[in-house]
């Protein structure tokens, strides 16, 4: 495997300690979210995760850093991939545990990522039910399953459909605490079930979930305030991506439609306001590398001086942390941290092949190369998950 040289940054900002929630973080890596689909099938499409996640999960955990774990299902139809684990069966339930309680071994803390993929999940993991959503808009081209998205459009959620989700997340972050985790991020971002009621060109539902940009924001608000409620709101983030394209989301408006949503956030109660918001940069994208990415925005978007600075500005005035994540390397990440763009940033293609990155950034170790082809399904399931080198004062 390749490297890449780096220079040590102990003396910079990125290891300053700073307080989340109630957490004291000795420095400001974190590992992002990223759906690996390692964990181990058991009867009736319940995934737990294993030894290999708890080998993973323990072997990047730091003394006072922060973990998010990968995307995990709250409920048995929030799916939408195989191999991704699950927050709402006891076996589930018990399976984290192991991972929480390696990375706590090692004097780290982390939160749980908890989703439903809405209109993302194909019907094959749905029993050949329609997914649901916001709306009957389907997303473009065809499921990972090679399922036509158009042959079978979403069901827009009911007021008791909405509900239930409601309370499916809740369940989720109650279960996560018990299996030990010291928070939770909602996942609204991404082209998800909670994005697709933000977006403008899906949701066009004329209740009290649709139409105007404060109907919009409903139901992602109402799972934070409904989490907060259940486990404190200092265990408590949320990701948000507003420059995302993923998956055919294509809001009119998002600078003004994403800060409408922060200063909804920077204004709730404090029993109700979340501790971080985790966003993805604009340069980021599933598809398209970083030019295309910038230079699609630039052609397709109304806004100008594309950015998240206007949403970590609204935040910042209710005193909630901002997490970056998307692209960050040595070079860019600490710039980011002491321009006061960010508190925290998130590193995830270069924490996967660097189980030590906080050292070796601290350390000026050179970094190990992330192969692509490994960050999904491999055979076997270990490589490129497990078997990433460990640096040692003798390969010096």
């Amino acid at each position: 495997m390749s490297a890449l040289n780096f220079t040590p940054l102990k003396d910079s900002k990125l290891f300053t300690p700073i307080k989340l929630g109630n957490y004291e973080l000795h420095h400001r890596i974190v590992q992002a979210p990223c759906t690996r689909m390692r964990a181990v099938k058991e009867s009736g499409g319940v995934n737990v995760p294993g030894d290999l996640m708890v080998k993973y999960y323990g072997l990047r955990a730091s003394k006072g850093g922060l973990q998010i774990a990968e995307a995990t299902d709250i409920a048995r139809y929030a799916s939408g991939y195989p191999g991704v684990p699950g927050i709402y069966a006891p076996a589930q339930v018990a399976g984290w545990k192991r991972v929480t309680d390696a990375v706590h071994a090692k004097g780290g803390y982390i939160f749980l990522q908890i989703w439903h993929t809405g209109r993302a999940s194909p019907p094959s993991f749905l029993d050949g039910n329609s997914p649901l959503s916001s709306s009957n808009h389907p997303m473009d081209g065809a499921w990972g399953d090679g399922t036509s998205c158009a042959s079978h459009p979403p069901k827009p959620m009911t007021g008791d459909d909405i509900q239930q989700v409601v309370q499916d997340f809740v369940q989720a972050a109650k279960n996560a605490i018990q299996a030990g985790f010291d928070g939770v991020e909602i996942h609204s971002a991404n082209g998800y079930l909670l994005e697709q009621f933000l977006h403008d060109n899906i949701n066009d539902r004329t209740d009290e979930y649709g139409g105007s940009i404060q109907n919009r924001c409903k139901f992602p608000l109402d799972v934070v305030k409904s989490i907060s409620d259940a486990i404190g709101s200092d265990k408590v983030g949320i990701r948000l991506s507003p420059w995302n394209y993923f998956q055919s989301t294509r809001d009119s408006s998002r600078l003004e439609h994403w800060s409408y949503l922060c200063e909804q956030l920077a204004t709730l109660p404090a029993n109700h306001r979340p501790a971080y918001v985790h966003m993805v940069e604009p340069r980021f994208d599933e598809v398209l590398d970083e030019k295309q990415k910038i230079d699609s925005l630039a052609i397709n978007d109304k806004e100008t001086g594309i950015s998240l600075l206007p949403f970590r500005k609204i935040l910042q005035k209710g005193g909630i942390l901002f997490l970056s994540t998307g692209c960050f390397d040595r070079e860019n990440a600490v710039p980011k941290l002491e321009s006061g763009a960010t508190d925290l940033v998130c590193f995830g293609r270069w924490f996967i092949a660097n189980p030590d990155l906080p050292k070796k950034l601290a350390d000026g170790i050179p970094l190990t190369k992330y192969d692509r082809s490994t960050f999904y399904f491999t055979v076997p399931p270990e490589k490129g998950y497990t078997d990433y080198p460990i640096h040692t004062a003798e390969a010096a």
